[in-house]
This record gives structure tokens, C-alpha cells and sequence, in this order.
């Protein structure tokens, strides 16, 4: 029987993490899943893992060349069968509820072509940080997807099939020849913040998130959001993807997004413990477009205060003011949270910001 889910989990290098992200998928309240693992030519032990696992729900594809990301996420889709599309990182952790949750809001709001959730941060050893990825969850339009990149990570989102199917496009697939696609396998980063813009533009389904942290998403410094300087190019390459199809959108957009992007790496070079290159960013981010003092002012003054802190102040004293800081803003995020009615049954206006770890 056609599950009503599919599962999309790519494998690479996580041979230390990929038995708890399994382990979320099958411990699914709602089990009308298939799973699908796409080994990306993992050369750890990451493989074997997924091979122990007897479970008819899951499945594995292996990749004959590594192909990215976005090249795995473009062969779980081809191969779903499943009328919703959940995407997995599988370093990262999925609550219980998660796919119960997301049926409930589809259902609900057929108009709903990208069901998110909010996130919950988590350290390298899987232990809660007790704060929250907290944005926009209602009346987001293209510019904020682009922007501020609300769905916030690539194992949040819940897509039906058919808004994945309006913008597939056909692209040469290395080892494989001509084949759809839909994550853009040119990038190597930032693919998901590229197809979810394009979702928006080219379908104009709704986007609209679910108010539970639904999703553990894992901070792990052997990423690729370390290498900063490697993102931001990246972003400048779904700017040029994008402006090929929305020339005035991006002439519209790009000053301010630009910004945003510049001082979220300013953040991730926060978490990283750099402070001259978080000073940098910040710097960069402001002159990209001034206005981001008005348009956010509160948000871009926290960031380049811990940034001037980071670049100052002795480590040990620098670590206890973000302690304290982290603390009352997780209690704030936590209290938020609990108070927020779900999107299925009435409508929130919640246009809550994240304060310690943002999207763009």
C-alpha cells in the first residue's frame, strides 16, 4: 500500500549520528511512512548502520558517484511514493509527533504546499541547548523566504508531492545522465534556501510553520555552516540561479538579503568563537544595506555587540555572559512556545524572532 509519507534521509560521513536520526523515524507516532536512505557514497561505516536495520519501511539507494546533497535529496524524491515528502539530515532528530503533526496541518489547510516546524538546538552529543529556532510561522512571502529563510533547516520542512513536481526541471545528473531534478545539484550548500524560494515564486503555494519544536537540529562545528567564507559564495550563486527566472525580484531583495545573510554568518562565526571574523561579517552586513539598523534593530545590535565582545573580551568572561544571556532567552523562546496555539486548528499570528541562532 502507497504510504502517505516518504522519508528522505541522505547518508555521508555520520556514521556517528545516523542511528539516532533512524531511530526518531521509527519511533514516528504516525507510521505510514517509507523511509529512504540515499548512501552518497558515504566512506565510513555509515552504510553498515543502515544495513542492521530490519524494517520494511526503510529502504537504501546507493549513489554510484558521490553527487551532493541536493543530488541525494533529487533521488529520494524520484524514487517517493508518498503523496507528502518529509526531508531528514541525518545528523539531526525528528520529535515523535512530528509526522502526526504535519498530516494534521496539511489536512487541515489544503492551501499548505510547505508545511515547517520550529527547531530545537542540540550539541554535538545530542544534548538539548535549550533554545529555539523561532521564526515567522504565517504570511510569508517570497522576499522573506529569501531573506530570512523561515523554514530555518533541511529537516523541518513537509512538502506535498506536487508543489516538488510544478518545479522540477531537467539537468544533466553525474553518473546518471538526464534525469529530474529539484534541488539544484549545482550547489553544495544553501540548495534547500534555493528551492524553497523558487517554490515560492514559481507556485505560490502557502508556506506556513507549525509552532511546536518539532525538529532537534544538531550544531556540529564539522559542518559546512564552519566554513563561512565558502557559504556566503554559495549564496551568491542562488542570488545568480534565481535572478536567471526573477530578475526584479532580486533587484527588489538582494540589498536587504544580502545583509541578513552577511549577519547571520556574523552569528555562526559567534558560535565558532571568532571574533574578528564575526566583526568583519557585521561590518559587511551594514554597509550592505544601512537599513538593516531600522529594520532590525534590536537583533543587529545583540549581533554586533557579541561580535565587538567576542573580538575584546577575555574568553572565560566572554562565555559567562553568553551563558546568562542563552539562559533567559531560552526560558523566553520555552514560555513562547508553550502559549502558541497550533496552525491547524486557529491561526497564529506569531511572528516570534530567534535571538540567539538565526536564519538569515
Amino acid at each position: 500500500m502507497t504510504p502517505t509519507f516518504s522519508v528522505i534521509m541522505p547518508i555521508y560521513n555520520v556514521e556517528r549520528f545516523v542511528a539516532a536520526a533512524i531511530d526518531s523515524v521509527l519511533a514516528q507516532e504516525d507510521g505510514d511512512f517509507e523511509l529512504l536512505i540515499i548512501d552518497d557514497c558515504s566512506p565510513d561505516g555509515s552504510r553498515a548502520i543502515c544495513e542492521a536495520y530490519d524494517d520494511p519501511r526503510l529502504t537504501l539507494i546507493t549513489h554510484p558517484v558521490n553527487r551532493g546533497l541536493a543530488g541525494a535529496r533529487n533521488t529520494g524524491v524520484r524514487a517517493a511514493q508518498g503523496r507528502y515528502l518529509a526531508f531528514l539530515d541525518s545528523d539531526d532528530i525528528w520529535e515523535p509527533a512530528k509526522l502526526a503533526r504535519h498530516r494534521e496541518h496539511l489536512e487541515a489547510r489544503p492551501e499548505v504546499g510547505l508545511s515547517f516546524s520550529r527547531s530545537a538546538f542540540i550539541d554535538a552529543d545530542g544534548e538539548p541547548l535549550d533554545y529555539y529556532q523561532m521564526p515567522s510561522l504565517t504570511d510569508i512571502t517570497p522576499g522573506l523566504l529569501f531573506c530570512r529563510n523561515p523554514v530555518g533547516n533541511g529537516s523541518a520542512p513537509v512538502i506535498r508531492r506536487e508543489i516538488l513536481e510544478a518545479i522540477a526541471f531537467d539537468c544533466e545528473v553525474k553518473g546518471g545522465g538526464v534525469l529530474p531534478c529539484y534541488f539544484d545539484e549545482s550547489l553544495r550548500q544553501s540548495e534547500d534556501i534555493e528551492c524553497w524560494t523558487r517554490i515560492a515564486l514559481k507556485t505560490g503555494t502557502t508556506v506556513e510553520g507549525i509552532p511546536e519544536p518539532l525538529t532537534r537540529y544538531r550544531l556540529n562545528e564539522g559542518g559546512l555552516s564552519a566554513q563561512l567564507e565558502r557559504q556566503y559564495q554559495s549564496w551568491l550563486a542562488i542570488v545568480e540561479l534565481t535572478r536567471a527566472y526573477a530578475p526584479d525580484f532580486i533587484e527588489q531583495w538582494y540589498p536587504r538579503a544580502q545583509a541578513y545573510q552577511l549577519r547571520y554568518l556574523s552569528r555562526q562565526a559567534i558560535r565558532l568563537r571568532d571574533g574578528d571574523a564575526a566583526w568583519a561579517y557585521c561590518r559587511r552586513a551594514v554597509k550592505a544595506w544601512p537599513g538593516i539598523w531600522k529594520a532590525e534593530f534590536g537583533r543587529t545590535a545583540a549581533t554586533a555587540g557579541a561580535a565587538l565582545m567576542l573580538r575584546v573580551m577575555p574568553k572565560s568572561l566572554y562565555l559567562r555572559c553568553e551563558g546568562l544571556a542563552q539562559g533567559v532567552i531560552g526560558k523566553a523562546q520555552k514560555k513562547k512556545i508553550d502559549n502558541a496555539p497550533r496552525p491547524q486548528s486557529a491561526r497564529p499570528n506569531q511572528q516570534q524572532d530567534a535571538h540567539e541562532v538565526e536564519s538569515p
